[in-house]
């Protein structure tokens, strides 16, 4: 049985919006401001999509385990 990551990673993002994998990290630094996280929490998938806008089906079809 195949599990499903929750956590978004910078080259998830890179692959999402085509952007570069530093603009990845830049945005999950973002996330974790808005949200008020510290640097060595995650940022889910979840939230991910509630930041930028993009629905969560289309940002979990992206994610490769």
């Amino acid at each position: 049985m195949k599990t499903k990551r929750i956590c978004i990673y910078a080259k998830d993002i890179q692959r999402i919006t085509g952007k570069s994998e530093k603009t990845g990290y830049r945005m999950l630094g973002a996330i974790r401001k808005k949200l008020g996280k510290k640097p060595h929490q995650f940022v889910t998938m979840e939230e991910f999509a509630d930041f930028t806008g993009i629905a969560l089906e289309d940002v979990s079809q992206y994610i490769n385990d």
